[in-house]
């Protein structure tokens, strides 16, 4: 059954852009956000990995004149045939989770754990994203200062690049609403891949249960990461503005339509 904030946001759902293989793909364009201005389109966009991309995908991409794209993936998360995008794009990385997320990693806790052991380590994923990966967010941010045309992704687009969009529409004004609902949209996007994972995760020795609570985003996941927030720096407000150092009015000047 959904809930009233999943529900709102299919609701208020705009398409991803027209990509064949890079998932999860979206223009934060025309979220209303602060005095009721809206985000402008074509300057910042999310997304899962893009660097393995067909060649069409890869060339809408670069139709963006994207100035930055932005990783959180660590160095164990990539893949040899990636090197392409790299020359092909300005690609910083900015890796948040310390390798956590690569499948080496990941693969021997799944098979030892359940459904509700998942949920549990999800939420301590997100509890950590605003204290120990502080600094790996303030450099996000710093970017996104620039003004330029931006583009940020992590795997699957939706718990990293979730976080980074909480942050990052919350500093231009975005209502939490909105901003939680533009997060479940990953579930609805990522929804073919997700079905993938599952019918096929019995192979390597991982229930489904298990499984389901990595691939998902949840409102308590985000509702974590708030709290965490809010026990260590007080507010969101405090802590974009004191302890990131987050210029608002100039993300906005950047970014807010007139």
């Amino acid at each position: 059954m959904q809930t009233d904030i999943e529900h709102s946001a299919a609701a208020t759902m705009r398409p991803c852009l027209d990509l064949e293989t890079i998932a999860n793909a979206r223009d934060l364009g025309g979220l209303t956000a602060h005095a009721g201005r809206q985000i402008r389109q074509n300057k910042l966009y999310r997304s899962a990995n893009p660097a393995l991309g067909c060649a069409a995908d890869l060339d809408k991409l670069h139709a963006l004149q994207l100035d930055i794209v932005v990783d959180f993936r660590s160095s164990g998360e990539k893949s040899p045939g990636e090197e392409a995008f790299g020359e092909r794009f300005e690609w910083l990385a900015v890796p948040v989770l310390d390798g956590a997320m690569s499948m080496d990693v990941l693969l021997p806790r799944l098979r030892a754990s359940n459904a509700a052991q998942m949920h549990g380590f999800m939420l301590d994923v997100y509890r950590d994203f605003p204290v120990r990966y502080r600094d790996a967010f303030r450099t996000f941010l710093r970017h996104a200062e620039a003004g330029k045309t931006l583009y940020y992704h992590c795997t699957a687009g939706k718990d990293r690049t979730g976080f980074a969009s909480l942050l990052l529409l919350s500093a231009l004004g975005v209502s939490q609403d909105d901003i939680v609902a533009n997060y479940l949209e990953s579930n609805h996007w990522n929804q073919r891949f997700n079905e993938k994972m599952l019918a096929g995760v019995g192979q390597i020795g991982v229930t489904a249960e298990a499984m389901l609570p990595l691939l998902e985003v949840r409102p308590e996941y985000i509702e974590a990461s708030m709290d965490a927030i809010t026990a260590t720096y007080g507010s969101l407000e405090r802590f974009l503005s004191d302890d990131l150092g987050v210029d608002t009015a100039l993300l906005r000047a950047h970014y807010l339509a007139s």
